[in-house]
């Protein structure tokens, strides 16, 4: 895609992506970079393939780009929200529980660098590696991650205690 073509395609959709991610998280800001993500999104991954395959409208009148824009929009716009939902979840979680002393076993001192961990959680059998990436740092609950791979909650939890303590034996051996 050529930068006049980005540029068309941004001019010809950023206030309407903007109106609709404004109407779902309220938030100006976060609007504009989701509007923003949205139109990248699009330049970079599906450009090309969507401007060549696609005919100028759909059969509702809306041209297929747009309604992909716009669902990619929205989608996005649903994401932001729940993220910040469970943020302040957790953030309301965090403030209403006292101190908690952990068992020795879950203890990781401070000396523990962040490339140690990323090391040790790559060092981990696949699955492991998974639960933990999708649990930890993409913040993504059970029955969401149960709906990606297929496998029940149980299995999940089982499977995410089981690499919290590989991992942090793991942390342990460098040591």
């Amino acid at each position: 895609m050529t930068r006049e073509e980005s540029i068309r395609i941004y001019k010809t959709y950023s206030r309407k992506l903007f109106n609709v991610s404004f109407r779902i998280v309220g938030d100006s800001a976060l609007a504009e970079e989701i509007m923003q993500d949205t139109v990248l999104k699009f330049i970079k991954l599906q450009g090309d393939v969507m401007i060549s395959q696609s005919g100028p409208t759909c059969p509702g009148g809306q041209d297929r780009v747009g309604a992909w824009l716009v669902r990619t929009c929205v989608r996005a716009s649903i994401d932001a929200l729940r993220k910040l939902k469970r943020e302040r979840e957790f953030l309301e979680d965090f403030a209403s529980h006292e101190a908690v002393d952990y068992p020795e076993d879950d203890f990781l001192p401070e000396e523990y660098s962040v490339e140690a961990v990323k090391q040790a959680i790559g060092s981990l059998p696949g699955p492991y590696r998974l639960i933990l990436t999708l649990v930890l740092i993409e913040g993504l609950d059970y029955e969401e991650i149960s709906g990606f791979t297929g496998d029940n909650e149980g299995t999940l939890r089982t499977r995410f205690s089981r690499a919290r303590k590989m991992l942090v034996g793991r942390l342990k051996e460098r040591r």
